[in-house]
């Protein structure tokens, strides 16, 4: 009701608004005056005006081509800049005398005008919504646009500040969730599809399910990202055991022991590089162990997205120190769609392949240091623990694609969360069991006759390898 009430009275004030716009910027085709709109609204002082300018913009960037948009993005790239004589001046000034003043003044020169500009857009009912698409539009370019990369930079900004997790509302997602919502969730899910409203019911409304999602005020029913969650009895290895829906009478719903985090989906491109998961998967523990006392175990069950590409680059360069020429062998099984219909090739590749999936995860590394593996970046910055590698996690088409059927689980022990994650921040330490660690053992060092040895690259918590638990 609030939030209706402020959109009403917004529209409001950009309709009187409207009546103040400068002639010159009332007609034409989109293309022709959103510059001058543009200018115009980094210029005005009035509020009214502001509104009117902002959602006249907006209302014109709708109506552009593609390349009319390209056009009008890299308009702001170029003319929207701080005044380098300002700079110069303030820099000069401070320099002289650092005062508050002038660090003050400093600041207000370096100051990119985008920012306000997109400030003011933002004014405009239904803004936010519109500027988080727009920002696809100026990420399409960025990659190869140095001009639009800095424009996707202070937007970046912007949006980091506006969706800080002081502004996120935690909803749980349900089956009497309107279907407006639902049916986002089913569109949005980007890690186990959902085959229609069975599906979904499936993961939504049975006793051991739970689907979590945070909201904006700004963008009314339009989830930033959700979670999938399945309450167990143990830590499973593999998603069609966490699909399938439990039998009933088991007891889950009364006393579950574990809370399986399956699926994570991030709803908005536009918001790329802006982090949710992190707190949601936090504020998520909170609320299960509140409505759950008997939960004491907190696992992922995720996907590895990124394997089997990176296995295949890896052993067209890898010598015979990572893969023997009978391991090269064994490997050849995966160029057939249907190896795990073999069980006799199948069962001589696993131990292969779960040791190159352990070198994957602890030693080969991206170009800033850290893991190759996307989710592993994710759930280890978060805190978590690479617990467990499972053979033939996930067998679907799309699992044996990406990850010839591996998947892993990353366990959140509670008391060690804060550590593990100061620990892989500040020094690049992964948390990881003893389990996944001694998949590496057949790495040799044919410079040490054969000596097994723990790569430095393994240096991990050892309190946490002392504290390790038994699983499943």
């Amino acid at each position: 009701m609030n939030v209706s009430f402020l959109q009403e009275l917004l529209n409001t004030i950009a309709e009187q608004g409207r009546q103040l716009l400068p002639r010159s910027l009332g007609g034409g085709e989109p293309k022709d005056d959103i510059t001058e709109l543009a200018d115009a609204l980094v210029s005005v002082r009035g509020e009214a005006s502001g509104v009117a300018i902002a959602r006249e913009i907006l209302n014109r960037y709708r109506a552009l081509s593609d390349e009319e948009r390209r056009s009008f993005l890299e308009f702001l790239a170029e003319t929207l800049q701080p005044d380098p004589n300002g700079v110069t001046r303030a820099a000069k000034a401070y320099l002289a005398n650092p005062s508050e003043a002038n660090v003050a003044a400093l600041q207000r020169a370096v100051e990119s005008p985008r920012q306000e500009f997109f400030r003011r857009l933002n004014l405009a009912p239904g803004a936010t919504a519109e500027i988080v698409a727009m920002r696809r539009d100026i990420m399409a370019g960025a990659a190869e646009d140095a001009a639009l990369a800095r424009v996707d930079a202070d937007l970046m900004h912007l949006l980091s500040s506006w969706f800080n997790r002081g502004f996120l509302v935690l909803r749980r997602i349900d089956w009497q969730t309107p279907a407006a919502i639902l049916e986002k969730i089913i569109a949005y899910e980007a890690v186990h599809e959902i085959r229609g409203w069975d599906d979904l019911r499936r993961r939504l409304d049975p006793a051991d399910r739970r689907c979590f999602a945070f909201f904006h005020p700004s963008l009314i029913d339009e989830p930033l990202i959700f979670v999938e969650v399945a309450l167990t009895n143990a830590i499973p290895d593999n998603i069609n055991t966490v699909l399938e829906e439990a039998p009933k009478g088991d007891g889950l719903a009364d006393k579950p022991t574990t809370a399986v985090f399956y699926s994570i989906s991030n709803c908005q491109e536009g918001l790329r590089g802006i982090s949710f998961g992190n707190f949601l998967i936090k504020q998520v523990v909170d609320d299960l162990v509140k409505e759950r006392a008997s939960l004491k175990t907190f696992v992922t069950l995720s996907p590895v997205p990124r394997f089997a590409k990176w296995l295949e680059q890896t052993i067209g360069e890898a010598d015979a120190d990572l893969v023997s020429p009978a391991e090269r062998d064994r490997l050849r099984v995966l160029a057939d769609p249907d190896w795990i219909d073999a069980p006799e090739a199948a069962e001589a590749l696993k131990p292969v392949l779960l040791r190159l999936a352990a070198h994957y995860f602890l030693t080969a590394k991206a170009a800033d240091g850290g893991p190759v593996d996307p989710v592993a970046r994710f759930h280890l910055g978060n805190g978590a623990r690479l617990e467990r590698i499972n053979w033939l996690g996930d067998t679907s088409p799309k699992g044996l694609r990406e990850a010839h059927g591996l998947m892993v689980n990353y366990r959140y022990e509670i008391r060690d969360i804060e550590k593990n994650h100061e620990a892989y921040e500040n020094e690049g330490v992964v948390a990881v069991s003893r389990q996944v660690s001694a998949l590496l053992k057949a790495e040799r060092s044919r410079g040490e006759g054969g000596k097994l040895l723990l790569l430095p690259s393994l240096l991990t918590s050892r309190a946490a390898l002392d504290k390790e638990e038994g699983t499943p």
